[in-house]
């Protein structure tokens, strides 16, 4: 089983001001995903995902063009095996409607593992290029019964050898996200599957299944079985409905099976999915567990039942919130037990308890006069995320307010992420947020500025930290970006 991941690339902040006359800063996404063909051998295929207004455009006939030069070297140890330089124009665009445009390239590669560097410079700009550097794994497909990566499909028509994204018939266009919002109902997939015809058999089948990574479940509603005959290459491509998948982090699992139900080989697909459904809480048929509930005194059943929405999806929120409006004790104590059953089913009461003691130490540590723990900005990152692995702690300085900065080495699929809090009243431990990396959470790109506000004047809308001063004691700016 393979899993590959995306990365992006850029030579500074994402910039929504689009502008001819000044220098952009190029943005790209880049993927890559590994096939195999019996008359080439194993390959790669590296795409492309340009952000359109993140280049310089000139004018040419017809409208405007970005124009790039493009480097990829892959090497084998100090082995060069690929060294490929060259030039790319971008679509026409017209009246300043700037789209995003890709690029795909094909490599065939001995089976092994490589380093890919790439370089990108916007010819049309004075910048300098942008780097970026990835691992890559070649596996031999060509001997066993072996998955494809799975290419997630943007968009896709009847097409032709003349296109360099053509594939089995059809033009396709990758995309390179794994977040799916609400708005998007399904998610269309293309892979091939190889060497099939080792089997003593004319048929296959194959399992499509999703699982919940957060809790390791499959969901049985979103199981697809298939049958398929046995050619040395059999391509797939269908689409994935996810209309009724719920916010959640997600793999699609793609299984290969002999007649007899055996599994063959197995792919997989991460995603994040964003998507609100109502739940629908069946209080009255619950039976109160004694055991559940000794753990919960009359008085403090409130208090714990709210201590619930910094975990909580908008729709779980309203349903606490009515919950907690119907004064009803009983009611309290059902709802609190029927989320420990739906979020956590193998080990409800201990993973209670545990939630329970996080309660309790945030509103110890970050609680004030005006807000429970878990309610303040503080307490609420560290119930949603668990405990920071590093925090740098600032309660005096001549210039900056007192702040905090808290440092994640992991957040679920995310890598090293950060928040800073910060205290503008400098009373009754009212730390709010400032900023954070994380996605989700407040951007806040004038944080330097705010955190030194009593000493600086504001910037400009362009650059929000132009008057942000050096003065002695002020690092804040600093031990954010150390990690």
């Amino acid at each position: 089983m393979r899993i590959i991941s995306f990365i992006v690339f850029s030579l500074s902040l994402f910039s929504s001001n689009l502008s001819f006359s000044q220098d952009s800063n190029l943005r790209a996404y880049l993927d890559n995903k590994q096939f195999y063909a019996p008359e080439t051998g194993n390959y790669i295929e590296i795409y492309f995902q340009f952000v359109g207004h993140s280049l310089k455009y000139k004018p040419v006939e017809g409208g405007l063009q970005a124009e790039l030069a493009i480097s990829i070297q892959i090497s084998n140890g100090d082995s060069i095996v690929i060294n490929d330089v060259y030039r790319l124009q971008s679509s026409l665009m017209k009246d300043s409607i700037i789209d995003d445009f890709y690029d795909l390239k094909r490599y065939v590669l001995a089976p092994g593992r490589y380093n890919m560097n790439l370089e990108l410079q916007d010819l049309n700009a004075t910048k300098a290029s942008v780097k970026a550097s990835q691992p890559i794994v070649i596996e031999d497909l060509s001997k066993t019964i072996s998955i494809s990566d799975i290419e997630i499909i943007e968009y896709a028509s009847p097409g032709d050898e003349t296109s360099i994204f053509y594939k089995s018939g059809y033009k396709i266009i990758p995309r390179l996200s794994t977040f799916y919002p609400a708005q998007l109902s399904s998610i269309p997939v293309y892979f091939e599957f190889y060497n099939m015809n080792l089997l003593e058999d004319s048929v296959c089948g194959l399992k499509q299944a999703i699982i919940n990574t957060d809790t390791g479940k499959e969901l049985p509603e979103f199981t697809l079985y298939t049958k398929h005959v046995t050619p040395a290459v059999v391509p797939i491509i269908r689409n994935i409905d996810i209309t009724k998948l719920a916010t959640g982090n997600y793999a699609i699992n793609f299984t290969l099976l002999s007649r007899s139900m055996v599994e063959l080989t197995t792919q997989t697909y991460l995603f994040q999915r964003s998507n609100d459904i109502e739940v629908e809480w069946d209080l009255a048929t619950l039976v109160l567990d004694p055991i559940f509930q000794e753990s919960i005194t009359d008085d403090s059943v409130a208090f714990y039942l709210e201590s619930f929405i910094p975990i909580s999806k908008a729709v779980e929120v309203k349903n606490i919130i009515s919950t907690l409006k119907s004064k009803d004790l009983a009611a309290q104590r059902k709802h609190i037990q029927a989320f420990w059953l739906i979020t956590s089913p193998k080990n409800t009461t201990e993973a209670w308890l545990k939630y329970k003691e996080q309660v309790q130490l945030v509103e110890e540590l970050y609680s004030n006069n005006f807000q429970e723990g878990f309610e303040t900005d503080r307490g609420r990152v560290y119930l949603q995320y668990g405990a920071p692995t590093n925090i740098v702690q600032k309660e005096t300085s001549s210039n900056e307010y007192p702040y905090e900065i808290w440092q994640y080495n992991k957040i679920g699929s995310f890598s090293n992420k950060r928040f800073i809090f910060y205290n503008p009243d400098l009373v009754n431990n009212g730390y709010r947020l400032l900023h954070s990396d994380m996605i989700g959470e407040l951007k806040n790109p004038g944080w330097p500025q705010i955190l030194v506000k009593r000493n600086t004047t504001n910037g400009n809308i362009d650059d929000p930290n132009a008057d942000v001063q050096r003065h002695y004691g002020t690092n804040g700016n600093d031990l954010f970006r150390q990690y």
